[in-house]
């Protein structure tokens, strides 16, 4: 019997899978740029825009990558699907689904900054599933390069993450990645990628399939096609598919649904080839097939036996997403239905399969769960820029409960800084119920810390963290677990200053309000009752009008008449404003304009609340 299975099994030398795993920034949409041109995919002479794989706005903007994409190179004969995994734990639904194509991982590490907590996290995930690994240890043309130390470090991390014997004995290189240069010792000379392709090719095992096994793909991503309609994105387990052929789609509910596939393509270069049959091992996009979701199983309808599905990390925050209600709404978007919001936010958990959709009593309102705030903010982002109007609450932490006891997300957090700024620094997490587990001195005038804090803590807290280092500091987290509850803690300190009236914003008024602190608005911006314009100094919230004028008389005095300059007010982003409101306030989120209000926009009916509230304590 063993024999047997032994001869079944077999691998396609001509293609390689592999996914690219590293932290923000430190390089490797540059280096996917320099694959491409050197494998020769563009023509000589041929103008290309840098870091090609950033396809998203966003990502362009932000230097990062938010949704895992593919892509493929040919180098000697062998075809090199290559996965573009995000850096960031927020988008791990991004990360799982995507490792599910590949056969092996480039790890890809800067000379200075060496494996940071993102590159642990997605590294995790790559070893959990047994997957070969090949080491670039990147920029090592930087000054502060010690790429000696960072091989060091990459051991310990691999020791750390419980890596087997045979994924401890990775092959590593060193790179230049802007220069699109790669070689095995800091003294060997290179001008090209070749090594790096070679590796590849070498050390990446190729797909293994049963080449007696009828048709088996699991669809990992998803696409849509204004002409073709949904897409289904995964890569062929076993057996080989031709145009035209009669398939069934096995759901989550183990319910098989028949299609006929209308167009097969495959990835050549970026963009996608039209092909009339695919082999075992290759990424491929089928399309026909309307009532597909990320998990399910494509194959024949003689032999449909469903593959293992995608499984990602619950969800461990929560927000809370609405219509616009303020007086300024349907001035600025041209979507402000709840029912399309409804469409737009299913479609989304359609796509990403770490976000989820509740719809609660008020079918005015959802509640959308995810991994963390920078995951909802983007999300929130994308609708905003695609004409969407909504209002969106405080992220809240989603608690669990176990034999009586409160159970909540708690984080590893990682913190940069300089000496100077550790006391103050230290001082905030210990308030916030953070605890202090590793602190290192490289004697260079910086130290890295690590926390254990709960989750809610971070919220609110990254532009304090910034203020407190002067904008030097570092911040980045990973997801550890669930523990008992800490504990309360104070949260934001300081009130609100509301509008109390309708109208516009006047320099005088505004003028005025410095003093009683930072403000979010500048002359001639609308206001109306409930709309927060600005931070208090003091804890409680105070009701001002922003559009008072000053008063006109026909008696002139020295020193009266001089023109009014109010000072600069730094631009409300969506991330700032997510993190700035208490849960009896929202985010209005309109294409143009970020603005923030009351939940209850009546100063008077506000007031009264508070009352009933006072009265039940």
């Amino acid at each position: 019997m063993e024999t047997h299975s032994v001869k079944k099994e077999t691998s396609n030398e001509k293609i390689r899978n592999i996914a690219i795993i590293a932290h923000v920034d430190h390089g490797k949409t540059t280096l996917v740029d320099h694959m491409f041109r050197q494998s020769g995919i563009f023509r000589p002479g041929l103008e290309v825009n840098d870091r090609i794989m950033d396809t998203m706005d966003l990502e362009r903007e932000r230097g990062i990558t938010i949704a895992a994409k593919n892509c493929s190179v040919q180098w000697n004969g062998v075809k090199i699907n290559i996965i573009d995994t995000p850096g960031h734990a927020d988008f791990s639904g991004e990360v799982e689904r995507a490792l599910t194509m590949a056969d092996g991982a480039v790890l890809l590490v800067d000379a200075s900054e060496g494996p940071l907590p993102q590159t642990r996290f997605v590294l995790k995930k790559t070893l959990e599933k047994g997957l070969k690994v090949i080491v670039v240890i990147n920029k090592i043309d930087r000054k502060d390069a010690r790429p000696d130390e960072i091989l060091d470090e990459i051991y310990d991390l691999f020791i750390d993450l419980n890596a087997n014997d045979e994924q401890l004995d990775f092959p590593y290189l060193y790179a230049i990645g802007r220069e699109g240069i790669a070689k095995k010792s800091l003294t060997e000379e290179s001008d090209n990628l070749h090594l790096f392709f070679n590796t590849i090719i070498d050390k990446i095992p190729p797909p293994r399939f049963d080449k007696e096994e009828p048709f088996q793909m699991l669809v990992s991503d998803l696409g849509y096609s204004d002409y073709l309609g949904r897409l289904a994105i995964g890569r062929v387990f076993n057996g080989n598919s031709e145009f035209n052929g009669n398939m069934v789609c096995i759901n989550n509910k183990n319910e098989q649904i028949p299609f006929k596939i209308s167009k097969l393509q495959i990835y050549e270069g970026i963009k996608l080839k039209e092909v009339e049959a695919v082999e075992s091992g290759d990424i491929v996009v089928l399309s026909g097939m309307e009532d597909v979701k990320i998990g399910d199983t494509i194959c024949t309808k003689e032999f449909s036996k469903p593959l293992k599905r995608i499984t990602v990390d619950e969800p461990t925050i929560s927000m809370e997403f609405t219509i616009n209600t303020s007086p300024l709404s349907g001035r600025d978007g041209k979507i402000v239905q709840s029912g399309k919001i409804r469409e737009r936010l299913i479609k989304e958990t359609l796509q990403n399969v770490a976000i989820k959709l509740e719809q609660t009593e008020d079918r005015d309102r959802f509640i959308v769960k995810g991994r963390g705030e920078f995951q909802m903010a983007i999300l929130i982002e994308t609708m905003r820029r695609e004409g969407f109007e909504l209002s969106v609450g405080r992220p809240k932490v989603i608690y669990k409960h176990e034999n009586g006891k409160i159970l909540e997300p708690i984080e590893k957090l990682y913190v940069d800084c300089a000496e100077d700024f550790l006391g103050i620094v230290t001082e905030k997490l210990s308030l916030r119920k953070g605890r202090l587990t590793n602190l290192v001195n490289n004697g260079h005038g910086r130290v890295r810390t690590e926390f254990s804090i709960p989750s809610r803590s971070l919220i609110g807290y990254r532009d304090e963290f910034l203020t407190d280092t002067r904008g030097t500091g570092i911040m980045n987290t990973i997801f550890s677990g669930y523990e008992r509850f800490r504990g309360e803690f104070p949260t934001r300190s300081t009130g609100s200053i509301v509008s109390d009236r309708h109208g516009k914003s006047v320099a005088y008024a505004l003028f005025h309000l410095e003093p009683r602190g930072r403000l979010f608005i500048v002359p001639g911006e609308p206001i109306y009752e409930g709309m927060i314009i600005g931070e208090h100094n003091k804890s409680g919230d105070i009701n001002v009008n922003p559009g008072k004028e000053k008063k006109l008389t026909n008696m002139r005095a020295s020193g009266k008449d001089e023109s009014i300059v109010c000072s600069p007010v730094q631009p409300m982003t969506l991330e700032r404003a997510i993190n700035f409101i208490k849960d009896d306030e929202l985010v209005e989120v309109v294409p143009h304009s970020i603005r923030l209000h009351k939940r209850i926009f009546s100063a008077q009916k506000r007031h009264m609340q508070r009352s009933v509230e006072n009265k039940n304590k």
